[in-house]
């Protein structure tokens, strides 16, 4: 029997975990959401595994979890565990990397048809009692626009294809596969800085790294043509957020349109509420009722196939660890 701990979670209740947590023989405990470091330590003390949402789990805390074998983690990025630390503690590491790749393709999706066609900005105009659908001018045709991907994963790829079904010519940059893998999934590679200076539209699909934080500053956003937009339902540290004010303010960027910020919720007297090129969505692009119980599901089955001794579908240290998956 393993006891099971989680850090925090957004979700309306947890009665999937209890119950195929219950049914492999395992117990779970959540008091409330942890927050800070040492509410993370007390949430996760003595657990053989942990699930693990948006609080985190620092390399302090990690050295201390000698019993626990796994961090679960709820979602596809893994900025809230530290993994080399994790794995030097020979704890598995796994996300859930293909729990809404519709959802955020989708989200992407709706985000850019929305600046192009000035959805927000005539909605707000229409409720003030106005009535002109110059209201949102200039607005341009997207048929034979070019819509250029940063990250080509798996939400980038469909993502592609949504677009391109559009009629917009798709470019992507990824330095992780080669040429010949962009090629096939259906858009033309290029480099980061030849993406930029010929994308009419900028979507985000990269990790958050340290060398990806602030992968989009004042230079990138200065090599973009004039008027064109960002979208980023990625990792809100890709962007810099001075400098796309600066952008923005000065008339160079068209518009942006953000689901995630480097801090979350986005205070209330942030200049980009008011800027009317600019729409904010509150880190929903993973939500719908299908992916978030996928999510839960795929989470906690993890957590189950190690404490049974298996290797996890999506353990990303595997390799480091010396395990055969």
């Amino acid at each position: 029997m393993g006891l099971v701990a989680i850090t925090d979670h957004v979700f309306p209740n947890l009665e999937q975990e209890r119950e195929l947590l219950t049914a492999a023989g395992h117990e779970l405990r959540f008091g409330d959401n942890a927050a800070t470091p040492d509410e993370v330590a007390r949430a996760i003390e003595g657990a053989d595994a942990v699930l693990n949402c948006y609080a985190k789990i620092p390399a302090d805390v990690t050295r201390e979890m000698s019993g626990c074998r796994i961090i679960a983690r709820y979602g596809i990025g893994l900025d809230t565990i530290d993994v080399p630390v994790a794995t030097e503690m020979g704890i598995i590491v796994t996300n859930v990397p293909d729990y809404c790749i519709d959802e955020v393709s989708d989200h992407a999706l709706a985000l850019m048809l929305a600046l192009a066609r000035g959805v927000v900005r005539l909605d707000r105009r229409v409720h003030g009692g106005a009535w002109s659908p110059m209201d949102a001018a200039p607005l341009h045709r997207l048929r034979g626009r070019t819509l250029g991907l940063v990250g080509f994963g798996r939400i980038a790829r469909t993502f592609a294809a949504k677009a391109s079904a559009l009629g917009l010519r798709v470019v992507a940059s990824d330095p992780f596969l080669a040429d010949g893998d962009i090629t096939a999934a259906g858009a033309q590679p290029m480099d980061l800085v030849e993406l930029l200076s010929s994308s009419h539209v900028v979507s985000l699909h990269a990790p958050l790294t340290d060398d990806t934080h602030h992968l989009m500053s004042d230079e990138q956003f200065a090599a973009m043509p004039t008027g064109s937009a960002i979208v980023n339902t990625s990792r809100g540290g890709l962007v810099d957020l001075d400098a796309l004010r600066r952008s923005l303010a000065s008339g160079h960027l068209g518009g942006a349109a953000l689901d995630v910020l480097d801090v979350e919720p986005i205070p209330s007297d942030d200049p980009l509420l008011t800027m009317p090129n600019v729409i904010v969505t509150p880190h929903a692009g993973f939500y719908s009722e299908e992916s978030v119980a996928e999510l839960q599901r795929k989470a906690v089955e993890q957590v189950i196939e190690c404490l049974s001794g298996s290797v996890p579908r999506y353990a990303v240290n595997a390799r480091e660890l010396g395990l055969a998956t």
